[in-house]
């Protein structure tokens, strides 16, 4: 895809980029490759995947946010999707937790680099990020882990009736089976599942989960324990 390609993508589907944006994201997509000589963000990084299989495929959660006013983005890594979230919707918060300083460094510099005002970066795993508990409007992870072990280490960032969205691949549905007991007891259900297919035939499976109710005090717990028993 290239950036033409994209601005009409976008276009299709009711998103009219101003000069501003499309600046931006062509500092993003440039930046990003000049830092990724120097540390691992990302195996895609030809303009054609940056624009398509990183941008793109970020703004197909657009739809999920609705009237949200604070998005969390974890385990942010190059910022995807919270940067491509901050410059397309300017009037919400974003926060990015991410784990890596050299990560939090890029993404700090690339900020800067793109003048958004609306984004903070959290060096931390989300689950030690304590402050942020039942903050955000909207929680997302992309490319982090498994959906049993996603759903306790966002849902404790979401306020109540707030959405988690889970972007996955084409095995998100059988995600969502395996992960019935860990949404039962973290108090939420699936509530959309959008399904997109993009220029290569791959499959995005976005999922939108609401939480329905404040989680017991034991969650979540230390990661270790996450990763070798999920609910």
């Amino acid at each position: 895809m290239t950036q033409l390609q994209f601005i009409k993508a976008l276009q299709d589907k009711g998103y009219s980029l101003t000069d501003t944006q499309i600046q931006q994201f062509e500092q993003y997509r440039s930046f990003l490759q000049q830092e990724n000589k120097k540390i691992n963000l990302t195996a895609l990084i030809s303009d054609e995947d940056i624009y398509e299989k990183h941008f793109y495929d970020c703004c197909l959660i657009l739809p999920l946010l609705k009237d949200a006013t604070s998005f969390c983005d974890v385990g942010s890594g190059a910022g995807f999707p919270g940067v491509v979230i901050a410059i397309m919707r300017n009037d919400i918060e974003v926060t990015l937790v991410e784990p890596t300083q050299k990560r939090c460094h890029f993404l700090s510099k690339l900020i800067e680099l793109c003048e958004l005002d609306n984004v903070s970066v959290i060096n931390k795993r989300s689950e030690d990020y304590t402050e942020g508990f039942e903050m955000f409007d909207v929680v997302s992870a992309r490319a982090v882990a498994n959906l049993s072990i996603l759903l306790e280490i966002c849902l404790p960032l979401l306020k109540i009736e707030g959405t988690m969205i889970a972007m996955k691949g084409a095995l998100g549905q059988e995600e969502i089976k395996e992960a019935q007991h860990a949404l039962k007891i973290l108090k939420s259900h699936v509530e959309k599942v959008n399904i997109e297919t993009l220029s290569d035939q791959s499959t995005r499976i976005n999922i939108s989960i609401k939480k329905m109710g404040k989680l017991s005090n034991k969650y979540p717990r230390p990661y270790a324990q996450i990763k070798k028993k999920p609910l």
